[in-house]
């Protein structure tokens, strides 16, 4: 057995990763935020929004997207009381234009966003024509009176300043004209991010690219022994033998190998018990027999010659399961070999003892496998071509990933029903596959045993013009 190497178990490593991850993203959030400069919002002033109402044209705000104006057939109104701070920005806004408060509309999604800087201003100069004590020049939209007191006002109300009304971020403005049509006001739809969303996808793009190693190194890890697992149970059910699974990991995995090799062992032990016993039942039965074929010479004459093919019979069968054991125990020597020349040699024998045989296509198929026993499987088929359908024709290709063994013969083919029973040990069907035949019925059993200790498999086909095929595939 070998040494399996334990690790951590894969909660743990699990939960590590889980742990490790919210930690690095966490990190890389406080980074960016405290590293970078705060995003800037975008303004509107009031003054901007007035220009694109008087001008029908668009502006561009100082720090903002750009200002669009559109006509519209209807326009969302406000449920409930505006604050004050919407009815003031909406009232200065009506004075800036001359269209009455009732008119004008505001659509803000999340809220009143209002506030008010105060800007210095320098008062104007006292025209000499106008009216005593009145201030020339028009009025200021926002500008308090001289007697007003407000934010920035000095004692004795003297105004030191004007508001400038300001909204940040996306709005809608609409203006009901005398026709019933809106005419509103709206920084440009665009699909760029703001900023806060181009920061929030920052931070995710670098905590992925900073997670992404070990989400990497921890999947390979996890998925490593499965993979094992597999290429092991593939080893396996081409050769019982195969050396045990060596793995290390998690205590899980650590368990699960430990399991497969247990397993394995048992398999092999089964199969060469089961085997062993045969073997030992058929050689043990030689002794009995050659008791019989002394005993039947004092039997009468008319007799003997039907008991003495009997025994003929056992012994035959008994070698022949001999042979099918010590074949079976055999350790197997995979090596590379090229089937096209294994099945002209193996043809090339069978001619030579006067048989029909023939090769109709080879291709240059290379596999790994063990020669002694793909020569038995191969000569066994050609001897059945030969035995039971007067003729060979042997062919080797490939196809995707598999080499294929093809071998026909022109005799009366096997019934549908008995296709997969003629694997069967000793199993021999009527008319054709008989005793008077010569075979003992072990023949097609070994090359199924063979094809699949290869990783591969056999199956008979009944042609269509008549006669049988032989189809052995074989891993390439």
């Amino acid at each position: 057995m070998s040494v399996i190497r334990r690790g951590a178990p894969l909660f743990v490593q699990a939960l590590g990763l889980v742990i490790v991850t919210l930690v690095a993203a966490q990190l890389i959030s406080i980074a960016v935020i405290f590293t970078l400069p705060p995003p800037p919002p975008e303004f509107y002033r009031a003054a901007e929004i007035i220009k694109a109402l008087k001008t029908g044209e668009p502006v561009q705000p100082r720090d903002g997207r750009l200002l669009v104006i559109k006509q519209r057939a209807s326009f969302g109104v406000s449920s409930g009381p505006d604050s004050p701070k919407r009815a003031d920005f909406k009232a200065g806004i009506g004075r800036a234009i001359d269209v009455p408060t009732d008119r004008i509309e505001l659509q803000i999604d999340n809220g009143p966003r209002f506030f008010v800087r105060r800007n210095p201003v320098t008062p104007p100069k006292p025209q000499d024509d106008g009216p005593k004590g009145e201030r020339g020049g028009p009025r200021e939209p926002f500008a308090r009176e001289p007697g007003e007191r407000g934010a920035g006002a000095a004692p004795g109300g003297r105004s030191q300043g004007r508001d400038e009304p300001l909204i940040f971020g996306d709005f809608k403005l609409g203006v009901r004209q005398s026709g019933g049509h809106w005419l509103v006001v709206e920084p440009k739809p665009t699909f760029r991010f703001d900023s806060w969303q181009q920061r929030v996808l920052l931070i995710l793009i670098l905590s992925v690219i900073a997670v992404t190693p070990l989400a990497w190194l921890f999947a390979r890890r996890l998925a490593q022994p499965i993979t094992a697992f597999a290429d092991a149970a593939e080893r396996l059910g081409k050769d019982p033998r195969t050396p045990p699974l060596s793995l290390s990991g998690s205590a899980e995995v650590a368990a699960a190998a430990s399991a497969f090799n247990m397993m394995q062992e048992r398999l092999r032990r089964y199969v060469e018990d089961r085997t062993a016993m045969v073997g030992a039942i058929a050689h043990d039965l030689r002794t009995p027999l050659t008791r019989l074929k002394f005993r039947i010479e004092a039997v009468p004459d008319d007799i003997r010659p039907k008991m003495a093919a009997d025994i003929d019979q056992m012994e035959a069968m008994i070698a022949a399961t001999l042979g099918f054991v010590r074949d079976t125990n055999r350790p197997a020597e995979r090596t590379k070999l090229e089937l096209s020349s294994l099945l002209e040699s193996v043809i090339d024998e069978a001619a030579e003892t006067g048989g029909d045989a023939s090769v109709d296509r080879v291709e240059k198929t290379v596999i790994q496998g063990d020669p002694v026993a793909l020569k038995r499987l191969v000569a066994n088929l050609v001897e059945n071509a030969l035995k039971y359908g007067g003729a060979a024709r042997g062919r080797v290709f490939a196809e995707p990933g598999m080499a294929i063994i093809e071998v026909d013969d022109d005799g009366p083919g096997v019934p549908p029903a008995e296709l997969e029973r003629v694997f069967e040990p000793f199993y021999r069907g009527e008319p054709s596959r008989n005793r008077e035949t010569g075979g003992i019925g072990l023949g097609l059993a070994v090359v199924r045993s063979l094809a699949r200790a290869h990783g591969g498999d056999v199956v008979l086909i009944n042609r269509p013009g008549g006669g049988l095929r032989a189809s052995v595939r074989l891993p390439a």
